[in-house]
């Protein structure tokens, strides 16, 4: 079960009550109430025999810290997350034996400071409709503090409460598998640029103390550099990797990126194209999210790649799952009905057992999601859950088809099989 903890400002009296840090500084004074909410969930939580793996920070700086210095484009954030997690492993760390320090940091920094899609909406004015910011320079700004920020919560928990709480310490990362579009060397070292530098972004630094040789070269002078300090403590910090995984991509290279000093932008860096086709084929099973297509064998050539590339560390699968569109006339015993999703776990867990059996370290796997969520920009559209919400009725829950699905395949142990239970 993942918690997060360093909640932003919503307005709403109910997200209030659960803030840690209202000002988003110890400083400022902690929120007894929100403590104590945290503390009953993971007491809740351990009751019924679930462990939290607790997430510090999923993309919801308090805006305070955002005003006030610019949030992740200042140096001064890393001391003010260190703080905050300090608190955290010190107030929960008794009971909580699994921290993921950031979730998705490279999406965070992407969709923030690159293209502008999400908070907090900066971009270059040639990349999107922005009103501040630089694409060229700001996402290596921010991607630089937040892995020194992840740095920073490790080296503290590991220093000061790994040998009293045993607990482990990672992060997690999401990707799509990069596969070549074309049977040609252009086309494979297309795929190997995109996977570093959306995936080696922050895992290289993390496991090598610097980012891949690829982002210095075709970056420059924009990509930040660690002190030789900064990559002592950033190397080796993990004590297990997350991966979100959901699809993939073709790869190929960009004949048409800019390649001078004009309109640079993390988003082009890398020259390659990524297509969810070829030809005209999909490059998997459409599913009603358009960003997902059913690539079940990535998730595999996925794992295999961090255990040959980045030196096989423990690894939990934090997501994988696919969506149904919130269709609001379909009676609800047949949305209950999800087949697709039942294939699609059935497929990906197939593949990352043929991973395991080769090698890679899985320890862990996480569905998303136990129910249907608000789902970013797309609200309630979507619908990731294997536990149907009812939002017009009192959000009353009922388990689908995958839910059952599931049940069985835990209760036969299938995890041992080379098979699954039939869908």
């Amino acid at each position: 079960m993942s918690v997060e903890l360093w909640n932003p400002s919503y307005s709403h009296s109910h997200f209030h009550s659960h803030r840690i840090l209202p000002g988003g500084k110890i400083s400022r004074g902690v929120n007894q109430q929100g403590v104590d909410f945290y503390n009953s969930l993971v007491d809740e939580l351990l009751s019924n025999g679930i462990q939290p793996f607790v997430t510090l920070f999923h993309w919801d700086l308090p805006q305070t810290l955002e005003d006030e210095c610019g949030g992740f484009l200042s140096p001064s954030i890393v001391n003010d997350y260190g703080d905050y997690v300090d608190f955290c492993f010190n107030e929960f760390g008794d009971r909580v034996k699994h921290w993921i320090t950031l979730n998705e940091p490279n999406l965070f920094t992407e969709f923030g400071y690159a293209d502008g899609t999400a908070a907090p909406g900066r971009c270059s004015d040639y990349i999107g409709n922005c009103t501040a910011g630089n694409s060229a320079t700001e996402p290596y700004l921010v991607a630089h503090h937040l892995i020194l920020s992840h740095a920073t919560a490790v080296k503290l928990y590991r220093d000061k409460c790994k040998g009293s709480q045993n607990g482990t310490i990672g992060i997690t990362v999401e990707t799509y598998w990069m596969v070549p579009k074309y049977e040609t060397v252009v086309s494979q070292e297309a795929a190997s640029r995109a996977l570093d530098f959306a995936f080696g972004w922050i895992v290289h630094p993390i496991t090598y103390g610097d980012y891949p040789k690829i982002m210095r070269v075709m970056v420059g002078n924009r990509l930040p550099q660690f002190t030789e300090e900064e990559s002592r403590m950033v190397r080796g910090s993990i004590d297990f990797l997350g991966i979100n995984y959901y699809s993939a991509r073709y790869v190929d290279d960009c004949t048409s990126c800019p390649t001078g000093d004009l309109n640079l932008s993390y988003t082009t860096d890398s020259h390659v194209n990524e297509t969810t086709d070829k030809n005209g084929v999909p490059i998997g099973e459409p599913t009603e999210a358009s960003w997902i297509y059913i690539y079940p064998k990535g998730i595999q050539q996925l794992v295999l790649y961090v255990k040959r590339k980045y030196m096989n560390p423990p690894i939990y699968i934090t997501e994988n799952g696919m969506a149904d569109f919130n269709n609001k006339i379909l009676p609800i015993k047949e949305a209950l009905n999800d087949s697709l999703r039942i294939k699609y776990h059935s497929l990906h867990l197939s593949y990352l057992l043929k991973a395991i059996k080769d090698g890679a370290d899985v320890r862990g796997y996480y569905v998303w999601s136990f129910l249907d969520d608000f789902e970013w920009e797309y609200g309630f559209t979507d619908r990731f859950g294997v536990t149907y919400v009812d939002f017009k009725n009192n959000l009353k829950r009922y388990f689908k088809r995958s839910a059952f699905w599931f049940k069985n395949f835990l209760a036969k142990d299938n995890i041992a099989n080379t098979s699954f239970a039939s869908m």
